[in-house]
C-alpha cells in the first residue's frame, strides 16, 4: 500500500514530485532521462508537401500513390499531407479578419483534411484510412490492422498555439508539426517530399550557386544554417532535444525512384542524422 503523508496540512502519496513545482527547472533537469519508451521505433513517417506536391495535381501525385501502394507491402508507414495554397488564401483571409494565432492555427488544420481525404480516394483500395486528430492514439491499432494511416501536419496546437515572436501567423508549421508527430510516437526516421532534391545551401530556385547537402550531422547543420530552408527552421531547433528521431531525409517527389530508394534505406536526397545516447531504447 502506498505510504500517506499529511506533515503540511494536506494528504499526499509519497512520490519524487509531490511538493515539488512542475515548472521548476531544477524538478526538470532531475526528471530528464536518456531512456523513454518508444511507441513505434519501426514505422517510418512520409510526408508529402503541400504546395510542393499536391499543388502540381495528378502529374505529380499520382505516381507517388503508385511508389507508396509498392512501398506499404514492405514498409510499415504513416503518411502526412500538407495543405497547400489552399491554406495560404485561407491565412490571408484570416489576417484580414485579424483573427489570433491560435485561430489561425486551427483554420489550417481544417483546410489540410481536405488534401487528407484527396489522397485516402487514391490510396483507399491499397488499405489506407484518414486518422481524425482526435483518434490519435488509435494508430497504432491502424498500422497492427494492416491499414495505411494518413495525416495531417499542422501541429495539434490548435487555439494554444504559442505566439510567434513577428507577426500573428503560428510558428510552428507543416514539416514541425509531422515531426513532433514522429517524435511522440517514437519513430526514428522521417521522409519528407518535396520538389527539390534536397537541402540547399540557398534557394536553388533563387540562387543558381545553390549547393545541395547531401549528408550532414544535425549538430553540423545548426553551426552553419542556410538562411533558406526547405523546411521550418523551428523542426532544426526543436530537434536538439528529441530523444526518438534520429533520421531526416529530403527528397524529390518529382523523381518517385528517390522516394522509393529512401525507404529502403539509401543515401538520397539529403540525410541528416542525429547522434543519439547509449540509453536510446
Amino acid at each position: 500500500m502506498s505510504k500517506l503523508v499529511s506533515d503540511d496540512g494536506r494528504t499526499h502519496i509519497v512520490s519524487s514530485l509531490m511538493r515539488e513545482s512542475l515548472v521548476d527547472r531544477r524538478v526538470v533537469a532531475k526528471t530528464r532521462s536518456e531512456r523513454e519508451f518508444a511507441i513505434l521505433p519501426d514505422v517510418t513517417l512520409v510526408s508529402l508537401g503541400g504546395q510542393s506536391i499536391f499543388d502540381r495535381g495528378k502529374d505529380a501525385l499520382l505516381p507517388l500513390v503508385e511508389a507508396i501502394s509498392h512501398l506499404r507491402k514492405k514498409h510499415p508507414m504513416v503518411i502526412g499531407v500538407g495543405g497547400g495554397t489552399r491554406v495560404r488564401h485561407t491565412l490571408s483571409v484570416a489576417l484580414d479578419l485579424g483573427l489570433p494565432t491560435g485561430g489561425i492555427a486551427q483554420l489550417v488544420g481544417a483546410m489540410e483534411e481536405a488534401n487528407a481525404v484527396f489522397l485516402n480516394a487514391l490510396l483507399a483500395k491499397h488499405g489506407s484510412i484518414v486518422m481524425q486528430r482526435e483518434h490519435f492514439w488509435e494508430l497504432p491499432l491502424y498500422l497492427e490492422s494492416n491499414m495505411l494511416p494518413i495525416v495531417i501536419s499542422i501541429p495539434p496546437y490548435h487555439f494554444w498555439e504559442p505566439p510567434p515572436e513577428d507577426g500573428p501567423l503560428p510558428s510552428h508549421g507543416s514539416d514541425f508539426g509531422l515531426f513532433i508527430h514522429a517524435e511522440v510516437l517514437g519513430m526514428r526516421r522521417i521522409v519528407f517530399v518535396k520538389d527539390e532534391d534536397g537541402l540547399y545551401t540557398k534557394d536553388p530556385k533563387k540562387h543558381a550557386d545553390a549547393k545541395l547537402i547531401e549528408r550532414i550531422d544535425l549538430d553540423d547543420l545548426l553551426e552553419n544554417l542556410p538562411e533558406e530552408l526547405v523546411l521550418d527552421r523551428s523542426l532544426f531547433t526543436a530537434w536538439k532535444t528529441t530523444r526518438h528521431i534520429e533520421r531526416v531525409q529530403i527528397v524529390n517527389g518529382l523523381k518517385p525512384e528517390q522516394l522509393l530508394r529512401a525507404m529502403d534505406g539509401e543515401d538520397v536526397g539529403t540525410v541528416i542524422t542525429k547522434k543519439m545516447g547509449a540509453d536510446h531504447v
